[in-house]
């Protein structure tokens, strides 16, 4: 390792340091919308250099999470419904590439065995009788890692680099209203209609049906927007959303 390397790894833990911390003070609206981020202060609450919190900054600028302004500086953003509702749509669009490009490509068993296995768990999961918050913290678990094998099999860089930005929206992400969702009388229908579109998108790629399954993943990604405007509808599914702080408060009539 040469000396310039072995400089650069304290700064890099700084920075990752730094953009734990500061998505953190932003999610949980510690920084709330529309503030302006004093790096001086940050730096004083951090105990890390101005440099680390500026290359953070900047990674939260590209994950959408702060506005460079103009004068110099970053401000927290504030998201409107139709925000969160495009990001969800954007979502389900990637994804429906990232099936297509999958089924494009024919993977062999080998490479569909732990996406498999995942629609087979969730599958057994699905069925059990009685759904509790424990067996909910696993769909979470299942229906990521579902998502993310989904992305793999595309083999796509620049695929997956995109959706990776896109799911740092707290929002954006497939599991964000899950919770929501959980306390809905029709919730297990729901979860049903959700496994249904796994197996159906999973074997359109085992088929090399590109069209069929970028249409599934696409309205798949639906079943987040109906959740999300009953999260929007009453305050306290609001509050569960991740990252609710930085959704603006709609009028009152």
């Amino acid at each position: 390792m040469t000396a310039a390397a072995a400089d650069d790894k304290p700064r890099n833990a700084q920075t990752v340091k730094a953009l734990l911390k500061l998505r953190e003070m932003v999610l949980s609206g510690e920084l709330p919308p529309g503030e302006r981020v004093a790096e001086l202060s940050i730096v004083d609450r951090l105990g890390v250099s101005r440099t680390p919190i500026r290359m953070a900054l900047v990674r939260l600028e590209e994950e959408g999470l702060v506005d460079c302004l103009a004068t110099g500086g970053f401000v927290v953003r504030e998201f409107s419904d139709q925000d969160i509702a495009d990001s969800i749509e954007l979502r389900g669009t990637m994804e429906g590439m990232a099936a297509r490009r999958a089924a494009e490509r024919r993977p062999d068993r080998g490479e569909l065995a732990e996406i498999r296995d995942c629609v087979g768990n969730l599958d057994a999961l699905i069925r059990q009788r009685e759904l509790s918050m424990e067996d909910f913290s696993d769909y979470i678990r299942l229906n990521d890692r579902f998502h993310t094998l989904l992305v793999e099999l595309a083999a796509s860089a620049v695929l997956k680099r995109s959706i990776e930005r896109i799911l740092h929206l707290p929002f954006a992400s497939p599991n964000a209203f899950v919770f929501v969702q959980s306390e809905l009388p029709e919730s297990r229908e729901i979860l049903s209609i959700a496994q249904e579109h796994h197996r159906s998108i999973l074997e359109a790629i085992e088929h090399g049906e590109g069209g069929r399954a970028e249409a599934l993943a696409r309205e798949h990604s639906r079943i987040a927007q109906r959740n999300l405007q009953i999260a929007l509808s009453n305050q306290q599914q609001r509050n569960r959303i991740p990252g609710a702080s930085l959704i603006r408060q709609r009028e009152r009539a």
